[in-house]
Order: structure tokens, then sequence, then C-alpha cells
């Protein structure tokens, strides 16, 4: 009689990466705190997210009265650079 050897069933681990929606659109939003000056969060939206100078007044005011206000659109990875840049200057962001 023939024997035959036959390899074990081996269970293969694959790690799978989250697509963060680069089609799926999301917002990067500032919120309001009793911290940050007008100008501060007025500068910091112009050298991080390239608004002209009416366009951060507007979101500051905004951010000021209804206590937040999504300042840019994209992809999380678009905006993900952008959410830091804004913490990193000490201003409360997120993605939603």
């Amino acid at each position: 009689m023939l024997e035959m050897e036959f390899a074990p069933e081996v269970e293969e681990l694959v790690e799978v990466e989250e697509d963060y929606g680069q089609d799926d659109l999301k917002n990067l939003v500032v919120h309001n705190d009793n911290f940050n000056t007008f100008d501060h969060v007025i500068n910091t939206l112009i050298k991080v997210c390239k608004h002209d100078v009416q366009q951060a007044e507007q979101c500051t005011y905004l951010i000021h009265y209804k206590g937040k206000c999504s300042v840019k659109n994209g992809s999380f990875n678009e905006l993900k650079p952008m959410k830091e840049g804004i913490t990193d200057a000490g201003i409360s962001a997120t993605i939603e």
C-alpha cells in the first residue's frame, strides 16, 4: 500500500488597509474655543487651507457664533495634513 502525505491546511492572515474614502467627500471642521484670537484663526486658515482673507474671516465668525464651521471639503487623505496643521496651531479641528 502506498502512503501519501498531505500538507496541513495553512491559514493565511491578510492585512487589509482601510480605504478612508478617496471617493467620499469629508468636511474639515474647526471648532470654537475660548483661547485663540480671531487673527490667529484667520491667519491659520489662510496659511493651512489657502483661504483668501474674506473667506477666512467669514469662517472665523461662523466658528465663533455657531460653535464650528466646515472650512474645507475633500477626501480624508487631502484633509488630514490640513487638520494636523490647524491642530498644530492649537486650534481644535476634526474630519467629519
